[in-house]
């Protein structure tokens, strides 16, 4: 038996073959060709085989937009709608020519396809055609264009009102690390996709009812000028016109009117299946019929009508009958359904819910931030960055600065806070906290003088500062005056950032470590798979990256880390040795960040009276020695360093304290403690070819 395929000729397949891979040119040949037709007549066999192709083109719509499960999924319609109306039109035009030109010859003068539809819907009565082909103008018009436009004006509206939400809450997903960012950008584009969809479709329903005015205009023409052409020029009895212009003009009519009905058709059916999941048939059907009381209440209503005096009983019992069989189907199925619910059911008893599950309620959020309710505008897109853009932009700061991926940052409202109030937290503990007001500007006197600006006093969260919260109108003016200026997202986003940057050293993990040696290049992985686990355990790498971040020293440069890792293990297993060594590797490194604005380290060095009570407390063997120093021998050495560094600060200086290699790591302990910003640094992490500026003792 033949199949498809073999009924083609081969040469005429080898061309089709050639011309699908032309698809451009092709398109733009039959654009072009719609166009020509508009302008220069064509034979009655061309026009028959164009007749055909609009009607199975727009059959083909239709199917089309049945099958679909999103309205998305067909989102070139708006196109399609334009070029099926432009080839209507250019058809119609074509038509009417040939009927003004030769509907004389008879019903034929404008091809067989006209001459089929007239002669079948009007059967000799002229009266019937135009009655025929008016109801099918004013169920196209009147009732499925304007519906259809309808309901494609109210989504695009509600779409587009929609869309500020719809991008806030991808922002608080992605912000909270439910999705990342390629699934972010994924959702994004499907929401700009759908807003400029119904957009489209607002606009296309203007052609289809268009269309439909223009061939209710044409039928008129066609018939009065047909008649007037044939009874005045032609001569033609009137009795004959009227049939044979008839005839041309409903014929013409019904194939221009049909595929546009049954185009506005699939028009309505796509804009409302908008809310609707899978095919057009399984919505339906399965809503429908997914009741089986409903349908038998409805068998029992028709086979009532069926007893009703004077109707015919036969059609309302079929149809009863057809109904209830129906109903009792799909009653057995939901029996059958109900049946397996309780096992169903037993089985998701013994699976914990996943509310209830114990592994989720021990999960933590690494860096949680909650806000009062206040302040939820602030994570909301805005004129300037929102919240979740600058954390962000956060993440990748400290990525380039430190090398160290932040984890996501979860924000969350906390109705217990008061409304201008916010708290980060770190592990689910309380790190800092702050109130802002999110409709003012924080201004700020780098010169530590007062501001001249009615609003209120404050403090800023991050360091304490005086500021002031002034009113947005106040900027211009703040900025003239050299203060600085910045808005509520940004005061949170500069105190999260000094938060996290304290605790890097928390929120590096196991599963962090080992994230960043899996990332590395091919050449350094070979290093790695010499170090671990023969030489050095993951753990073990992770405690000296650790002792870098509690310094805000960038492990960025992991290569060079793994290599001066590898040096000292030779040596030793000690951590805070292995870090000193791998401090002094990155000597360049961490000497170009100490610089300060005149392109010199600022230095205070430690007398050699501390160095020798420093060198002298170390107790302990080598690889274990502690600092066992007298508690008032302590305090007065962080009397001297408070007092030399307030001392520097009020110059506007904001020095390293340098001290002998031996000694750093403890005299580091014990400044952090008061004075958790201070740099300590060892002669040997100060690189030869950086300029120094030494600017006191301690």
């Amino acid at each position: 038996m033949p199949t498809p395929a073999t009924l083609v000729p081969p040469r005429l397949a080898d061309w089709l073959r050639r011309g699908a891979g032309q698809r451009d040119i092709l398109f733009g040949l039959g654009v072009v060709a719609i166009l020509v037709v508009l302008i220069l007549p064509i034979p009655t066999a061309l026009l028959d085989v164009l007749l055909a192709v609009s009607l199975g083109f727009s059959v083909l719509v239709l199917m089309t937009t049945l099958f679909v499960t999103r309205p998305l999924e067909f989102s070139a319609f708006p196109t399609v709608l334009l070029v099926a109306t432009m080839l209507r039109l250019s058809l119609n035009l074509a038509s009417t020519r040939l009927i003004l030109a030769n509907g004389h010859e008879g019903p034929d003068a404008a091809g067989q396809v006209i001459a089929a539809f007239g002669g079948f819907v009007m059967q000799d009565n002229v009266v019937i055609g135009l009655i025929v082909f008016a109801i099918l103008v004013i169920v196209n018009f009147v009732v499925i264009t304007k519906g259809s436009g309808r309901i494609a004006e109210v989504a695009a509206r509600f779409t587009l009102d929609a869309m500020p939400g719809k991008q806030m809450a991808i922002d608080a997903d992605l912000s909270a690390g439910l999705i990342d960012e390629e699934t972010a950008r994924r959702r994004r584009r499907q929401l700009e996709e759908e807003a400029a969809f119904y957009g489209a479709m607002d606009g296309a329903a203007k052609f289809v009812r268009g269309d439909a005015i223009a061939g209710l205009l044409i039928t008129a023409i066609n018939l009065v000028g047909g008649l007037v052409i044939g009874v005045v020029q032609m001569g033609i009895d009137p009795g004959e016109a009227v049939r044979t212009y008839s005839v041309l003009t409903i014929g013409d009519g019904l194939v221009s009117q049909i595929p546009a009905l049954v185009i506005s058709t699939a028009a309505g059916m796509l804009v409302s299946k908008g809310g609707t999941d899978g095919r057009t048939d399984e919505a339906l059907l399965g809503q429908l019929g997914g009741h089986p009381r409903a349908l038998a209440v409805t068998a029992a209503l028709v086979a009532v009508l069926a007893l009703l005096p004077g109707l015919p009983a036969w059609p309302f019992l079929l149809l009863a009958a057809v109904i209830g069989g129906l109903a009792r189907m799909l009653a057995g199925r939901t029996a059958t359904t109900a049946e397996a619910a309780p096992a169903e059911a037993a089985a998701e008893e013994k699976a914990p819910a996943p509310e209830d599950d114990p592994a989720r309620a021990l999960a933590i959020d690494p860096v949680r931030l909650e806000l009062g309710y206040g302040l939820l505008p602030l994570a909301s897109r805005g004129e300037g960055a929102s919240l979740p853009d600058q954390i962000r932009a956060l993440r990748r700061q400290l990525a380039v600065e430190l090398g160290f991926l932040m984890p996501p940052v979860r924000i969350q409202d906390n109705i217990q806070l008061p409304a201008d109030t916010y708290v980060v937290r770190i592990k689910e503990l309380e790190a800092g906290r702050g109130e802002v007001r999110p409709t003012m500007l924080l201004v700020m006197n780098p010169r530590g003088d007062g501001i001249d600006l009615p609003g209120e006093d404050t403090r800023e969260p991050t360091f304490g500062l005086p500021a002031r919260w002034v009113a947005p109108r106040y900027r211009d003016e703040a900025l003239a005056r050299g203060h600085t200026v910045v808005d509520a997202a940004t005061v949170i986003t500069t105190h999260l950032t000094e938060i996290v940057k304290d605790h890097l050293a928390e929120l590096l993990g196991f599963a962090e470590t080992r994230r960043l040696l899996d990332t590395l290049p091919e050449e350094t992985r070979k290093l790695v798979d010499e170090l671990v686990p023969a030489r050095i355990t993951v753990a073990e790498i992770q405690r000296v990256l650790q002792g870098l971040l509690a310094e805000r020293v960038s492990i960025r440069d992991l290569p060079t880390i793994l290599e001066a890792i590898g040096e000292a293990v030779q040596q030793t297993r000690n951590p805070v040795r292995i870090v000193e060594h791998v401090r002094t590797r990155l000597a360049r490194q961490i000497s170009f960040a100490c610089r300060g604005p005149g392109g010199y380290i600022p230095v205070v060095t430690l007398s050699a009276e501390w160095e020798e009570a420093f060198q002298g407390a170390l107790t302990g063997p080598e690889d274990e020695r502690v600092l066992d120093m007298p508690p008032e021998r302590l305090q007065a050495f962080l009397e001297r360093v408070r007092e030399v560094f307030e001392e520097l600060a009020a110059r506007g200086e904001l020095p390293v304290l340098v001290t002998s290699p031996g000694i750093r790591p403890y005299v580091r302990s014990v400044v952090e403690r008061y004075r958790p910003a201070t740099v300590v640094l060892s002669h040997a992490e100060i690189h030869p070819r950086v300029r120094i500026r030494v600017l006191g003792q301690v």
